[in-house]
């Protein structure tokens, strides 16, 4: 039986471990052929550890056990050439692209008094700047054919989350680049949508957030509180978002904000 991507061949960032290796499993299950990227290093800025080289390549191994093929790259999303150069060799090897998911993200935690300009540049350059250059590396192979590309924002990018807001404010930039993309490219049949998560537990969580929620402001604890009665979702949850999304199941879908945050936006 055919997948519900069979076929597909789709970029994806943040590949490593976490939401990014989640979607490659999902997307491989269902007969997707994937182009991994991962920076594989820590930064400076980000407090704790981000993914390395032998996760990335786990990934891979995990998509090859799905029986479908994996393009690896150790690559900085905020490098464009770097970037684009990868992607390139990706579509080649595979043969063609037919979606896209920025996925790559990080986050910091501070008060509006402590957030440093150094944070909100990487978070920024990461979340925001990461995101239209992938979408920039994938656009050029989908102007022929059409396709779909899939920018992962987050809750806080509608709900406007305190305590992180180099992180909220990148992630609610991510929606006004992601509507002007479906609009400029839905003549040429590429759909563009975002994804918003709740809490999902990937090691994206910085212990001066926690130290914060509890110690320094707990009165701001409700506004992370989910409406359903979790506290996180898993990332497979949000991977089958992205399914739909990159599916033909979605070919008349474009500039939709995709929640799937147990009610943490409705509260």
């Amino acid at each position: 039986m055919s997948g519900r991507v069979e076929g597909k061949r789709v970029l994806i960032t943040g590949a490593a471990r976490g939401m990014g290796r989640s979607h490659a499993v999902r997307l491989a299950q269902e007969g997707a052929d994937v182009i991994l990227v991962d920076i594989c290093e820590s930064l400076p800025e980000i407090e704790y550890p981000l993914a390395t080289a032998d996760e990335l390549k786990e990934t891979a191994e995990l998509v090859e056990k799905a029986g479908r093929r994996a393009v690896t790259h150790v690559v900085d999303v905020r490098d464009e050439r770097a970037l684009t150069a990868a992607v390139d060799d990706g579509v080649g090897q595979l043969g063609g692209l037919d979606a896209a998911v920025a996925n790559a993200g990080v986050l910091t935690g501070g008060t509006w008094e402590t957030t440093t300009s150094q944070q909100w540049r990487t978070v920024v350059d990461v979340n925001l700047i990461g995101t239209w250059n992938t979408c920039r590396a994938a656009i050029p192979h989908l102007v022929d054919r059409g396709g779909s590309l899939v920018n992962i924002s987050s809750a806080a990018g509608i709900k406007g989350s305190p305590l992180h807001t180099p992180y909220t404010a990148s992630k609610a930039g991510v929606v006004g680049l992601s509507r002007a993309l479906a609009n400029e490219l839905a003549a040429m049949s590429i759909r563009v949508n975002t994804v918003h998560p709740t809490g999902v537990p990937t090691g994206m969580q910085p212990a001066s957030l926690h130290q914060l929620l509890h110690d320094t402001r707990s009165d701001l604890g409700p506004v992370f509180q989910n409406a359903l009665p979790i506290v996180m979702a898993e990332a497979v949850d949000i991977s089958n978002a992205v399914l739909f999304l990159i599916s033909d199941e979605a070919r008349y879908v474009t500039g939709l904000e995709f929640k799937v945050d147990a009610g943490v936006t409705i509260r």
